[in-house]
């Protein structure tokens, strides 16, 4: 299943790359996040791995920076029990002070169980994808 949403942000593209790119930032606009614990590498560089922790629930995701390529793209890897995530968000300029952001993700679900419940949820996981992107576009302007 694949979700882009994207959205124009009142910023320069380089100060958005940086905000959505640093993983220090994540708890300030994922709202269901509660803190993010560096695995190994320097937290945001590719190669880089931390872990996700939910406010609630037990869906932990471990996140792999596979590539940064900054002000342009940034390339993620999530991964849980039952679901890998790729991540990719892309920076295009529209002005020196405007930036459209565009936030592709793919989800693979592990196992039969995880594929069915995926399908089922598919609507619910794309507006939490929107919910996201648009908490991010308002902590980037604000």
């Amino acid at each position: 299943m694949k979700s882009t949403i994207t959205v124009e942000i009142n910023l320069p593209q380089a100060q958005v790359a940086e905000l959505f790119s640093n993983p220090q930032h994540t708890t300030r606009w994922m709202h269901d996040v509660d803190r993010i614990e560096v695995v190994s590498g320097e937290l945001g560089m590719p190669g880089s791995k931390y872990r996700l922790v939910p406010k609630k629930g037990d869906m932990v995701f471990v996140a792999t920076v596979l590539s940064r390529d900054l002000p342009n793209q940034v390339r993620l890897s999530l991964d849980s029990s039952n679901l890998v995530v790729s991540v990719t968000g892309t920076f295009k300029v529209l002005s020196p002070t405007k930036t459209l952001l565009v936030s592709q993700e793919v989800f693979h679900f592990k196992g039969v169980i995880s594929t069915i419940f995926g399908f089922l949820a598919r609507f619910a996981i794309k507006k939490a994808h929107r919910r996201h992107i648009e908490a991010f576009k308002l902590f980037a302007e604000t």
